[in-house]
């Protein structure tokens, strides 16, 4: 998964989402995770989810592939923020939740389920996941960025092709930023089974 695209472009990137209120979508996610949880942010981009569980009182650990948005993140949020990628996530029921808004969109279909298999595996038993990609079908580029696309159904379906998981809900929305109001993102709230 390249993240030049990302390191090119990271200040435009930042000022287009890190204030962007993601509260609602949040709600559920929160909601279902035990006081003062564990929470990893993977794919953290700016790092304004990771701010707000900590500001919510969670144990954030949160990691990005973007060196320049590392930094960013880092500067935003106070939090250490890992450089890595989804190849490295090594850890063992190590959280109460994973949050990976709009990053594993970058991960081919190929890859999906091998990438998606180590971050359940991150999850405690029981741990709750929110992800989402942008609405639709198949795989393409776009300046340099490869995006899966996926609607509710080729998501479910891809959960039940890495196993260990329940599918607790799934809904479509709109894109919160300015000006993207009309883009569709699939979102879906996954429980590992345990």
């Amino acid at each position: 998964m390249s993240t030049s695209y990302y390191d090119d472009n990271a200040e435009r990137f930042f000022a287009d989402t890190a204030f962007v209120d993601m509260s609602a979508v949040r709600a559920r996610f929160v909601a279902a995770l035990p006081p003062g949880g564990r929470v990893l942010d993977a794919g953290c981009g700016s790092g304004r989810d990771a701010l707000a569980f900590r500001g919510l009182g969670f144990q954030v650990t949160a990691f990005d592939g973007s060196s320049r948005m590392v930094e960013m993140a880092q500067a935003h949020t106070g939090l250490k923020v890992l450089h890595m990628d989804f190849s490295q996530v090594a850890w063992v029921a190590a959280f109460d939740g994973i949050w990976s808004c709009a990053s594993l969109l970058h991960v081919s279909r190929r890859e999906l389920p091998a990438v998606m298999a180590r971050l359940r595996d991150a999850l405690v038993p029981g741990g709750v996941w929110e992800l989402s990609f942008k609405g639709g079908h198949g795989e393409r580029q776009v300046e340099g960025r490869h995006f899966t696309d996926l609607d509710e159904a080729a998501a479910r379906a891809l959960v039940m092709e890495v196993g260990g998981l329940e599918v607790l809900a799934s809904d479509t929305s709109g894109d919160l930023r300015p000006g993207k109001e009309t883009e569709a993102w699939t979102n879906v709230f996954l429980r590992r089974a345990g």
